[in-house]
């Protein structure tokens, strides 16, 4: 039991990617992942720290698992991420149960750490790594899905974004290592890459040449063994006819784009320093419904940002009933000091932003509700990910307009399926955000060779917190 390992992933699929890169860091250094952080003589959490409420989290799941120093097998607490990347000295001194602190590029150091030996804060240049597909790494993903990381950091400079400060300036991967690790995914059995980054339209520009982000994914996609390819972060500045096209007509890339939009109003747009206006929105929301037929649309809102009046939430309420996103996430803003909106004068209060949000997901809500019941009747394409949360009893799967953890489940009646199984499906209800559906056709993939990227699965445990649990 003293070369066992447990993981703890917050935060966004960017994380998950580098909690994997540790796991496998971890396996090579010949340590044993287990579920249970009591079972566990070394517990690693990988943090957020974009938000106020992230940090929170962050905070409070150390804490929590501190106390395995005392009650566990835990004999070292190693914190990494964008947290630690921003606090590290207050976290060693606040919470002298920690006993390492790495930051958001500090993957590989771990290997360091479990030697034994090594300092106490090994928090570096968070521009100083990008991960590679030589990099170790254990997928945890359901269903035979897996994030895939195009480039780390971020040239923009939003007004209310510290991600530049915890993980530098965009640093594109070379296309050619992008498809390298994408056909060791898929020879390991993955079917369904997400392709994410913190600013994946910007994919490319960092580099000579500035290479095509559509002819990466159509490489990527052509990648023998995939079956769905989806795009995450994109912007609406400079999208390409090259990847609409792409989106709209190949048969591989799902026609699903995730575009966190912010806002619509003028001046919020321009306060937040977007470097658009609201009306290339409505123009974007028109073409893309237009060029790509049964498209997904994924957005996200801020709320409460500051000087956002009343008129100009209406605005974006106003924004929202013309778009019918098929998705859409709400933030309420949160006051970071190293931010520039930090400085900016006409802060909303709390309340008046939690009443925006909650009214803004109350319009959201009934449009996706009515776009689900929609469904109903239509046969569709599953990609079986497990037993839902609910019941063990109950197989959950997504159709390919619902991504991994943040969009809704179909639950699945009739045939037997397994885990990483594609198959043909009647939706037979819905609600607001979920479908239920009688399985009609099963087609069950074969695993490719296993390797050091076998399909791992996420467990959610009765907290509530985001684990690692590996099969295979």
């Amino acid at each position: 039991m003293r070369r066992t390992i447990h993981f703890v992933s917050l935060g966004c699929p960017k994380n998950r990617v580098d909690s994997e890169v540790m796991l496998g860091v971890a396996e090579r250094a010949g340590f044993r992942h287990v579920t249970e952080p009591g079972d566990a003589s070394v517990i690693v959490v990988n943090t957020c720290g974009f938000i106020d409420a992230a940090k929170e989290e962050s905070i409070n799941t150390i804490l929590d698992l501190s106390r395995q120093k005392s009650e566990g097998r835990c004999e070292k607490l190693v914190v990494t991420g964008c947290l630690s990347q921003r606090h590290p000295d207050e976290l060693a001194r606040e919470i002298p149960e920690i006993d390492h602190l790495l930051g958001s590029s500090d993957m590989l150091k771990l290997e360091r750490v479990l030697e034994g030996g090594a300092e106490r804060i090994l928090v570096g240049d968070p521009a100083s790594w990008l991960v590679q597909a030589t990099d170790p790494r254990r997928v945890s993903t359901r269903g035979r899905s897996a994030f895939l990381k195009l480039a780390e950091g971020c040239n923009r400079s939003c007004s209310f974004c510290v991600i530049p400060s915890l993980r530098g300036k965009q640093r594109s991967r070379p296309a050619d290592d992008i498809v390298r690790e994408a056909e060791t995914l898929a020879a390991a059995g993955v079917v369904e890459l997400n392709l994410v980054s913190q600013d994946t339209v910007a994919w490319g520009r960092d580099t000579p040449g500035a290479p095509s982000l559509a002819a990466l994914v159509e490489r990527i996609a052509e990648v023998p063994g995939l079956r769905w390819v989806r795009l995450f972060y994109l912007y609406p500045e400079k999208l390409g006819d090259d990847l609409v096209t792409l989106i709209a007509e190949h048969p591989r890339v799902v026609p699903y784009v995730d575009m966190p939009l912010q806002h619509a109003a003028d001046g919020m747009l321009r306060r937040m320093r977007r470097g658009h206006g609201g009306k290339r929105l409505y123009e974007l929301v028109e073409r893309l419904r237009k060029r790509i037929p049964g498209l997904t649309f994924r957005t996200a809102f801020i709320v409460g940002h500051p000087g956002e009046t009343d008129a100009e939430f209406e605005e974006l309420l106003a924004f929202v009933r013309f778009a019918e996103f098929e998705r859409v996430g709400v933030f309420r803003y949160s006051d970071e000091e190293s931010a520039r909106s930090f400085a900016l004068e006409g802060k909303v209060p709390k309340g008046v932003a939690g009443a925006r949000a909650r009214r803004l997901m109350s319009l959201q809500r009934g449009i996706s509700r009515r776009k689900n019941r929609a469904l109903v009747g239509t046969e569709l394409e599953v990609l079986v990910e497990g037993p839902s949360e609910e019941s063990e009893l109950v197989m959950a799967g997504r159709h390919a307009g619902q991504a991994p953890e943040i969009d809704g489940s179909v639950y699945l009646s009739g045939g037997p399926v397994q885990p990483g199984d594609l198959c043909r499906a009647r939706v037979t209800s819905a609600s607001d955000y979920d479908l239920v559906a009688e399985v009609l056709e099963n087609e069950r993939l074969p695993l490719g060779r296993r390797t050091r990227a076998t399909p791992a699965l996420l467990h959610r445990a009765s907290d509530g917190r985001r684990v690692l649990r590996t099969v295979g």
